[in-house]
C-alpha cells in the first residue's frame, strides 16, 4: 500500500507564488457560469456572425459599446445581449475594464472576452474554458500563429505577422513562457485571475493586453493556449502600422517595468500586492 506523508507547510511571498490548483467541480457540482464579455466599436455589422459562433453553453453574453456611431448598442440590444454604454470613446482597455466588472458583478466563474468583429472563430469557446474548468490553465489565449502559412493565408499582413513571432519570442523568455502569441483578442479567465490582477490601472489604449499578462505571470497565474482561426476582412477591426509601433514600444515598457520591478530595481503600481 502506498502511503502519502502530510506536507510541511512552507511560507511563500505572494506576488512570485505559484498558484495553487483549484478545486476541481464534480458532476454534483452547479457548473461554472460562463459569460462572454465582448469591447466593442462600430460592430453593428459583424455582430451577428460573431454571435452565431458563440456556444449556447454560453450563460450571458455582455457587450461594451466604446461610444460607437453605427447602432451597435441598439442592435446588441436587440439580441438581448447586456449591454453597457460608453457615452464618449474610453478605448479599448476602457472598454475591457467596464466589462470585466459588469462580468465580476453578475457572478461569472469563467469570462472569456470574444471581439465582436466576427475575426477570432468562437467556435473554440468549449476546449478555452474546459482548461480552466478542470484545473489546468488559468488564463487561455487564442493563438492565430499555429503556422505561419496558415497564419498569412488567413490575411494576417507579413509585417504584423513578423513583429508578432518577435515581440512574443522577447515575451517568452522574459517572463519564462512557451505561449504560440501574446498578442491575441481571444482571451478567458478564471474569476480569480480578475479578482487579482490590479487591472484598473492599466492603459485604456490597446497595450492593457500585454500588461495583463505580464500581470498575470507576476502574480503567478498559469497560462495556455489553444489554435483558433482567424480571418483578415475589411470589417474587422485592426490596427495600423503607427498604432501597432505604439502598441509594441509599450510592450517592451511592461517587460522592462516587470525585470525591474522583480529585481528589486523599481518598485511599479502594475505589480504590487493583490487588490482583494
Amino acid at each position: 500500500m502506498i502511503r502519502f506523508e502530510p506536507q510541511t507547510d512552507t511560507q511563500v511571498e505572494t506576488t512570485s507564488a505559484p498558484r495553487t490548483r483549484p478545486d476541481v467541480r464534480t458532476a454534483e457540482d452547479a457548473p461554472p457560469k460562463i459569460i462572454v464579455v465582448m469591447p466593442a466599436y462600430h460592430a453593428a455589422g459583424t455582430l451577428d456572425r460573431t454571435l452565431a459562433e458563440v456556444p449556447s453553453s454560453v450563460d450571458e453574453i455582455i457587450l461594451v459599446d466604446d461610444a460607437s456611431g453605427d447602432g451597435t448598442a441598439e442592435l446588441s440590444r436587440s439580441l438581448g445581449l447586456v449591454t453597457v454604454v460608453h457615452p464618449s470613446n474610453r478605448g479599448y482597455g476602457g472598454a475591457q475594464k467596464s466589462a470585466y466588472a459588469e462580468a465580476l458583478k453578475r457572478g461569472a466563474d469563467i469570462v472569456i472576452m470574444v471581439h465582436p468583429d466576427h475575426q477570432y472563430d468562437a467556435r473554440v469557446l468549449p476546449a478555452m474554458v474546459d482548461l480552466i474548468r478542470l484545473g489546468i490553465c488559468d488564463v487561455v489565449l487564442g493563438s492565430r500563429i499555429r503556422t505561419r502559412a496558415e497564419a498569412l493565408a488567413g490575411g494576417m499582413p507579413r509585417w504584423k505577422y513578423f513583429a508578432n513571432r518577435a515581440l512574443t519570442l522577447l515575451e517568452n523568455l522574459v517572463l519564462g513562457q512557451n505561449l504560440g502569441e501574446f498578442h491575441s483578442g481571444l482571451r478567458a479567465y478564471r474569476r480569480e485571475v480578475l479578482e487579482t490582477i490590479p487591472y484598473e490601472g492599466n492603459s485604456d489604449d490597446f497595450v492593457f493586453d500585454s500588461q495583463f499578462l505580464v500581470q498575470a505571470v507576476h502574480f503567478g497565474f498559469r497560462l495556455g493556449d489553444v489554435p483558433v482561426p482567424v480571418r483578415y476582412f475589411a470589417e474587422a477591426s485592426s490596427i495600423g502600422f503607427r498604432r501597432s509601433l505604439r502598441y509594441g514600444l509599450g510592450t517592451l515598457g511592461v517587460l522592462a517595468r516587470f525585470v525591474l520591478h522583480r529585481t528589486g530595481l523599481r518598485s511599479s503600481p502594475e505589480f504590487r500586492a493583490p487588490r482583494r
